[in-house]
């Protein structure tokens, strides 16, 4: 093995799972101080991948998620080959593993998954026990270094800039993230947020709404019910987001991709969990509080309730994750 290798990671395409992503990468700069890494994925991940101090760079990649397109991969992959020495397959799925194979890269790391003999080098073992735990299974993939919690730089003139943009104060705002790109059955509802954004607001704090333009729906809803909060859904890139959570006094958030972020800039964090379950997907942050009813019909894993009620997270109270985050506040619990 070269004492530089060039290491190329077939990434994610989730927000939250390129994150935690990070866990791998750390422990690759930990066993190869001087290799050049560079991560393959869809383009929304540059800005993300840029605070991470790890990466060399992203490379943008060309195909819409659940396309096979394998005439593309070929060339693509091609078009890398003599770049790298070792690569690592983050996601599960067989094509996912055609581009290093076709880029001839000699060392090809990956869990088996899809049945990925031949494609892979070197298969991994996943153990049950990790196999829904993202950022264990994601660092399992180096064979060794240490495990750190994800970690993003803050871009702080940015920050600064976007805090007068929009009004707020470094630790006198609250962040709420009530979306969840994966489906209903991980968001609390927009009636349950907007009490809780009351109540931080009767408190004192400003309230500020974090979304993509996918997400203006929900946030829309919770404005409505919580005159007074800022609604910053689709309004701010991604690396906006990670500099204006950063300086939050406290992040509440369904699991989400922005529930990772907020860990990730060190912001103190509730997590609420309905269809996933806390054990698998935790923020990975110092303070935190999951708040998670557990009930027999969940985890399910589902994008949207099979049973029709949504009881997991309907039936949880605002009391309870407002408890979770006076606890993380310091603030005296609520008679």
């Amino acid at each position: 093995m070269a004492e530089s290798p060039t290491i190329l990671v077939i990434g994610p395409r989730w927000v939250g799972d390129m994150v935690m992503a990070q866990c791998l990468f750390s422990a690759l700069r930990e066993l190869h101080p001087n290799a050049a890494i560079d991560v393959l994925a869809p383009a929304w991940a540059a800005p993300l991948v840029k605070r991470m101090p790890e990466i060399r760079q992203q490379i943008d990649f060309p195909l819409k998620p659940g396309a096979l397109e394998f005439t593309i991969r070929r060339r693509f992959g091609r078009l890398l080959r003599g770049r790298y020495d070792m690569a690592y397959v983050l996601p599960g799925s067989w094509k996912s593993a055609l581009i290093p194979f076709f880029a001839r890269i000699p060392r090809r790391f990956g869990n088996l998954r899809e049945m990925r003999y031949g494609l892979l080098t070197d298969i991994v073992p996943l153990p049950d026990s990790i196999k829904r735990r993202t950022a264990q299974a994601y660092f399992g993939l180096a064979q060794g270094g240490s495990f750190r919690a994800p970690r993003l730089t803050v871009d702080t003139n940015n920050q600064t800039a976007l805090l007068d943009r929009f009004g707020l104060t470094p630790r006198k705002f609250v962040a709420l993230m009530p979306g969840a790109e994966f489906g209903p059955a991980k968001r609390w509802p927009s009636e349950s947020y907007a009490g809780l954004a009351r109540g931080f607001m009767a408190k004192g704090f400003k309230v500020a709404l974090f979304g993509s333009k996918n997400d203006r729906d929900v946030t829309a809803e919770i404005a409505a019910l919580a005159p007074g909060v800022v609604d910053l859904a689709g309004q701010t890139r991604l690396e906006d987001a990670i500099d204006l959570i950063s300086a939050a006094r406290l992040a509440v958030s369904n699991d989400s991709g922005l529930m990772h972020v907020a860990a990730a800039v060190g912001t103190p964090i509730v997590a609420v969990y309905g269809s996933t379950s806390p054990k698998n997907t935790p923020p990975l942050a110092e303070r935190r509080e999951l708040v998670w009813l557990g009930l027999s019909c969940s985890p399910c894993h589902q994008k949207v309730c099979p049973l029709g009620h949504l009881n997991c997270l309907k039936t949880l109270e605002v009391r309870q994750v407002a408890a979770a985050a006076e606890r993380l506040l310091e603030l005296p619990a609520a008679a």
